[in-house]
């Protein structure tokens, strides 16, 4: 906190530079010209009862008359915001499985961490989109009817009675649904075998 000195300090820069005299000082702060006077001349302390009316004659806070900072108490720890992300249990990164959008579980994350739009995770089972997806892990999808050429999505199969992650490939009018992992064939999608996009694959959590 300032002393009485530094707190004159300012309000006498405070005061040059608003152009304002004594007179008009004690008009905004309802005392006596006098007694204002005597807090510029030094020959009173400055009232601290009076720092709010002084803070609003000059248009500044009080806390920057008295200098003390409430921005950010060293003593306490500032914790960033937490969400709760939904987790819809089991897609294939292999075969498709059974779709099954019930929520298992929510799991904590932090809201700074995620991207923006509606997040879902996806517990993962199966190896076709390792090593960068490894069976046991989770991918948070963002919910969204379209993905980028060569994207990695979940997709629902079979009349949204199945559901695998895999990437989105588009050639000659054809979307095809392709595996990192060589051993797995692509999955062609077509009349016979409709598919429709969830969501593009964001972030993965490998639960090591």
């Amino acid at each position: 906190m300032r002393s009485n000195d530094e707190i004159m300090d300012i309000l006498d820069q405070l005061k040059e530079e608003k152009h304002l005299s004594i007179s008009e000082i004690a008009r905004r702060v309802n005392m006596a010209k006098s007694a204002v006077s005597r807090y510029f001349n030094r020959t009173r302390e400055f009232p601290l009862n009076r720092v709010d009316d002084f803070a609003r004659a000059f248009s500044v806070k009080p806390e920057y008359l008295l200098g003390i900072d409430f921005s950010k108490p060293s003593n306490l720890v500032f914790i960033e915001k937490i969400v709760q992300v939904p987790v819809l249990g089991e897609i294939a990164a292999g075969k498709p499985i059974i779709a099954d959008q019930n929520i298992e579980q929510y799991i904590p994350m932090v809201a700074s961490s995620l991207p923006s739009g509606d997040i879902v995770a996806l517990d993962i089972r199966g190896d076709s989109m390792s090593p960068g997806i490894p069976n046991g892990s989770q991918v948070l999808i963002r919910l969204q009817p379209e993905v980028e050429d060569g994207e990695v999505a979940a997709v629902q199969l079979n009349g949204d009675t199945e559901a695998t992650l895999k990437r989105v490939k588009r050639q000659n009018g054809i979307m095809l649904l392709i595996a990192d992992n060589p051993n797995y064939q692509p999955i062609i999608v077509t009349s016979d075998m409709p598919a429709r996009i969830i969501g593009k694959a964001v972030q993965v959590i490998y639960n090591l």
